[in-house]
């Protein structure tokens, strides 16, 4: 990026730090409360109703926080579009479409996970525990890992754009990522070369053993193609 582009950004971004800041503090804490709760196990043990309690409480800040920062950059954009020739904007769209900052259009597979049914008071098979029954943080990490491995040109979980510096975390049976919940059932969307995304997928180890377990228990699996989907630009902190 030349000395010009470089200024250009860094002003930009200079009137979303004071929100973006807000956001990052909160879910920094929220990530660290669920590293010392887990202590390297599952965060599916005791207190985990607590945690999950708290975490809906600072997604609500979150939102509202999110909300200014979405103002603040619409008026730093109609700014900005005054300043940038046409050749700045060219290098602009070039990088924003690299790091996920701007939407994508194009054919996706779209993989749908879900905990498996379940009647209240029903024995579980010998050898299955409850946490057996439900997805976790590392069957959404493998469909997105398949995709980026399969060529991807976006992936986004839920309605969330997935860029290097996304973390998908989970809290008892719910999904925290960027300080938002999410409940299951959970999709994962890839744009790309629908063959290439679906070869990922029968080739990538940590679905291979997901789809033994809806096999055997019956947790949610479904692919569907999209045709043309488009996939928004990411909208957290860069920080």
């Amino acid at each position: 990026m030349d000395k010009s582009l470089a200024e250009l950004a860094t002003r930009v971004r200079r009137r979303r730090k004071f929100f973006t800041g807000g956001i990052s503090a909160i879910a920094g804490f929220l990530f660290v409360a669920s590293g010392h709760t887990a202590a390297g196990t599952n965060l599916r043990t005791g207190g985990v109703e607590d945690l999950r309690g708290l975490v809906l409480q600072r997604a609500n800040s979150v939102a509202v926080l999110q909300g200014k920062v979405n103002s603040v950059q619409t008026k730093v954009d109609a700014l900005s579009a005054e300043k940038i020739t046409p050749e700045l904007n060219a290098k602009l769209v070039t990088l924003e479409g690299v790091t996920g900052l701007s939407s994508v259009t194009g054919s996706a597979l779209q993989v749908t996970l879900n905990d498996a049914p379940r009647e209240s008071g029903a024995s579980l098979p010998d050898g299955i525990a409850p946490d057996d029954l439900v997805v976790h943080q590392q069957d959404v990490q493998a469909v997105v890992n398949a995709f980026w491995r399969s060529g991807a040109v976006a992936v986004q979980v839920m309605d969330q754009r997935i860029i290097t510096s996304s973390a998908i975390r989970c809290v008892g049976n719910t999904l925290l990522l960027q300080g938002r919940v999410y409940s299951p059932p959970f999709t994962v969307t890839g744009v790309g070369s629908v063959t290439a995304l679906q070869d990922g997928l029968n080739s990538e180890p940590g679905v291979q053993i997901y789809r033994e377990y809806v096999d055997r228990l019956g947790l949610g699996w479904k692919v569907k193609i999209l045709n043309s989907t488009i996939l928004p630009e990411w909208q957290g902190s860069l920080n």
